[in-house]
């Protein structure tokens, strides 16, 4: 939210000569972070003066329309001509009044102005929008000043502009939607400061009459509890919005429309309360304020076409539904060029409800960003008695007298507050006066109980406030105060959080890292030094997800936990597969252009305990008891952690030393491999055999086996999966459970031989549905202790081996830790390998 200091200053008599710093300070102090504090008079220099647009000529033959325009200046260029200026704006005519830069004055952002030739005519200066002086985003056309504005050409305009004042940013935060208005800011500052506030929502302002301004019927008094509305007859349709008016409405980023709706704008930002104006003569028949039907359409103010669902609130007339309620007016009701008659709606709406239609139709407006934040109900008519003098003020008419306010708002439920509970979380003593103190302060009405309060806050000590029950009631304003906890917050704000000690906690002994730690780091820095780069992925994904997976109906993955409050309603499930996010990313970045990738990530899986029930509800003013754990934990789902890789492209560069390899199944396998290898799972536990499983090529699918179970899968993904997701063919991925994995055991330190080894190649010949990986685990253990390692180098085939059969070539390292081994040892070594090879698998020595 942005706002001007000035403009505070109305409500909250902050010191003359304060410092920006120490005002962001103190909003910082409260708990409200400012993005920037800009002293506006600082962020233009040079010559900024009112200009008044003497001539103008089109220039055509462009591929935009471009003015020439001759503007008075005065005697600021010290000529007393008029400037000559090329600007591309429509928004003015001749005869009004706009603010120029003159060359050699800089605007914001260090533009520099200039006198240069374009367009075919010379130019010397800028007529300045409000978003080139910093003020706002509105770029659609430059500022043009109203006749209420007495300067004359030549003055300088910053003051005329507001650019003698300071602008706060602020990021508000979802819990404190009061202070998206000026009331709520002054009355944070009046606390900062200790300075009178001047609340401008006890303005006075009349009640609702017997016969109401204008027939309404509320159906849901849920989603809206408060409805109030007055009209104004006989408005100028013609009268501007007054330049103070707009200029805050620009400074705070909103765009000047029309009086009625700058009107509306502006008290939402003085109060807190959205308002919207309708055009009376264009609404047919009575109100009706209720739920939408499924399928109804609606033309909101943005032009787009909206389809309804049952869970929208609208309001209708006889032509059928004309506001998205709380969001956004429709085309066929807003005031228009020709509007007289102005009918002022103030309601208060379900902030659970508007949040949810502003999410569904994409549509984030002012209006919506308060009321899913909260807004007061109890100021409905104080907005409804302002937005009514400020029409009839600077736009005639004339107020209706009749008032109608259907009231359905519930009073606030007193929350019971021990006066010690604040001392006893924070450790900070807060004498039960002082607590009553900063309570009132905030607005709350508090009761003390049967113990009496000290009327001295230093003598009272945390002994005394034991047994005294505060009965709080929150102000209205206030909705985000629903329990003990949020008091103590607000005790401990406005007291000071620099009075909170920063105690750091003794740090326990222990040994480092944990083994589970210890093995993912393993994991991730194995996976980085063969070239893979780590992402993380949103854990969200969509219900059809399984289907583009090709995984079957009864698939374990399928089922999964659906979250109560998704951040999408495309994606309301938590995954059960680091593949799809993991794959969803590799989409992405191969649209941008990159064509070899190496992706991986080690994240948490989620599945749900089937038949768990729900977790017990447990509140905040106690510790939960063992059971209450038990019972929740019962319900949260398992949360395995997984290690996944997916590639595509060349892994092996092309170059001028030859071409590239592509990346193939076998290198997902081996990625497999390297991560049990770095989680310290040795190779003998570690089995490698040919698996179908979705959503992998049944051909071309390994399933990996530590200790006999199997702990993932690896190989080329399934054609059809690849082309659903849009992604190359030969697309190769790998998944492993990693908290599946045996804990790694104590590794002895290796013992080297200073011996030279002797290297003989083998090469059996087997059938083909002999795996590879039983082949090696035969030679092993034929071999004997002299054997150091072996490894697959060729596979062939062809009809000299005859049909079905393929052989397998492998190198062998024999080695001994205390002599040279002979030939004779290393032969008979490798026979016996061959022997157990030939016992087990029917293997045959290749050429023998």
């Amino acid at each position: 939210m942005r706002v001007s200091v000035s403009w505070l200053r109305e409500y909250v008599d902050l010191p003359a000569d304060l410092p920006t710093g120490d005002l962001e300070q103190a909003l910082v102090d409260l708990g409200i972070e400012v993005e920037s504090a800009v002293d506006l008079a600082e962020t233009v220099t040079g010559q900024l003066v009112v200009g008044e647009v003497r001539e103008i000529e089109e220039l055509t033959g462009f591929k935009k329309p471009i003015r020439f325009c001759r503007v008075d200046v005065g005697a600021a260029n010290g000529t007393g001509e008029p400037q000559e200026i090329v600007c591309g704006a429509r928004n003015f005519a001749v005869g009004d009044r706009v603010v120029v830069i003159l060359p050699g004055g800089v605007l914001p952002g260090g533009f520099a102005i200039g006198a240069r030739k374009t367009y075919g005519h010379n130019s010397a200066g800028m007529i300045c929008s409000a978003k080139e002086l910093g003020l706002g985003d509105d770029h659609s056309g430059i500022i043009v000043l109203g006749s209420d504005v007495t300067a004359k050409p030549g003055d300088d305009a910053r003051a005329v502009v507001g650019l003698d004042d300071v602008v706060l940013d602020l990021e508000i935060t979802p819990d404190r939607g009061y202070a998206l208005s000026l009331r709520g800011l002054a009355r944070e500052l009046s606390h900062a400061f200790d300075v009178p506030l001047r609340d401008p929502a006890l303005a006075p302002a009349p009640s609702g009459t017997e016969t109401p301004a204008y027939p309404v019927e509320v159906r849901d008094t849920v989603g809206c509890d408060r409805f109030t509305a007055r009209l104004v007859r006989g408005v100028d349709p013609t009268a501007p919005t007054p330049s103070w008016m707009a200029q805050r409405l620009v400074t705070a980023g909103i765009r000047s429309i029309s009086l009625p709706v700058d009107i509306t704008n502006y008290v939402m930002l003085e109060l807190g309360q959205p308002m919207h104006a309708f055009d009376a003569d264009r609404i047919a028949g009575p109100l009706v304020v209720r739920r939408a039907e499924a399928g109804e359409k609606l033309t909101t103010l943005d032009g787009v076409h909206r389809v309804l669902t049952a869970d929208d609130m609208v309001i209708c007339d006889d032509s059928g539904p004309i506001s998205l309620a709380a969001v956004m007016g429709g085309e066929t009701s807003e005031v228009v060029a020709d509007t007289t008659t102005v009918l002022f709606e103030a309601a208060h709406w379900d902030p659970a409800m508007v949040g949810r239609t502003a999410r569904r139709h994409k549509l984030f407006s002012e209006a919506a960003k308060r009321w899913e934040r909260g807004v007061d109900p109890a100021v409905a008519l104080v907005a409804l008695e302002r937005a009514v003098r400020l029409l009839t003020e600077h736009g005639g008419g004339t107020p209706g007298t009749e008032i109608l306010d259907i009231d359905h708002v519930r009073p606030r439920t007193p929350i019971s507050l021990p006066a010690d509970l604040p001392t006893r979380r924070v450790g900070v003593e807060y004498p039960p006066a002082r607590v009553v103190a900063l309570l009132e302060r905030v607005g709350c009405t508090v009761a003390q109980g049967a113990d009496r309060l000290s009327e001295d806050p230093g003598a009272v000590g945390v002994a005394s406030g034991a047994g005294t029950a505060l009965s709080v009631t929150p102000p209205t304003w206030r909705p985000d105060l629903t329990d003990p906890a949020d008091l103590v917050e607000e005790v401990v704000r406005l007291d000071g959080y620099d009075r909170v000690p920063s105690v750091l906690p003794t740090a326990p002994p222990g040994r480092g890292l944990t083994p589970r730690q210890r093995r993912r780091r393993a994991v991730a820095v194995s996976l980085a030094e063969r070239g893979y780069v780590e992402v993380l992925a949103h854990p969200f994904v969509s219900p059809e997800l399984a289907d583009q997976l090709g995984l079957p109906a009864d698939d374990a993955r399928r089922p999964a936990v659906r979250l109560a409050n998704p951040l999408s309603e495309e994606e309301p499930l938590l995954r059960t597969t680091l593949l799809g996010p993991l794959l969803g990313i590799l989409k992405r970045n191969l649209g941008r252009g990159h064509r070899d990738l190496a992706l991986y990530e080690i994240g948490a899986v989620f599945h749900p305990r089937v038949g768990a029930g729900s977790p017990p509800a447990m509140g905040v003013d106690r510790r939960p008891t063992d059971a209450e754990f038990a019972a929740a934990d019962a319900v949260v789902p398992a949360q395995p952690v997984h290690v996944a890789a997916v590639l595509a492209g060349d892994l092996d560069p092309a170059g001028w030393w030859g071409p590239g390899r592509p990346a193939g199944w076998a290198d997902a396998i081996e990625a497999a491999r390297d991560v049990l290898d770095a989680a310290g799972v040795t190779g003998e536990r570690v089995e490698v055999r040919a698996a179908e499983h979705a959503p992998w090529h049944p051909g071309r699918c390994a399933e990996l086996r530590v200790d006999g179970a199997v702990v993932g899968y690896a190989g080329e993904l399934h054609p059809v999966v690849a082309a659903t997701l849009e992604l190359p063919r030969r697309t190769c991925a790998m998944e492993l459970d990693l908290d599946a994995l045996p804990a790694a055991p104590v590794t002895p330190a290796p013992t080297v031989s200073g011996f030279p080894p002797a290297l003989i190649d083998v090469a059996l010949v087997v059938d083909d549905s002999v795996p590879a990986e039983q082949v090696r685990r035969a030679l092993e253990a034929g071999a004997g202790a002299l054997l150091e390692d072996v490894r697959l180098f060729d596979v062939y085939s062809g009809a000299q081996l005859g049909a079905g059969r393929r052989s397998l070539a492998y190198k062998l390292t024999f080695r001994a830790p205390d002599r040279t081994l002979t030939v004779e040892e290393a032969v008979a070594a490798r026979d016996a390998a061959v022997a157990v090879a030939a016992e087990r698998l029917g293997a045959t020595l290749r050429g023998a």
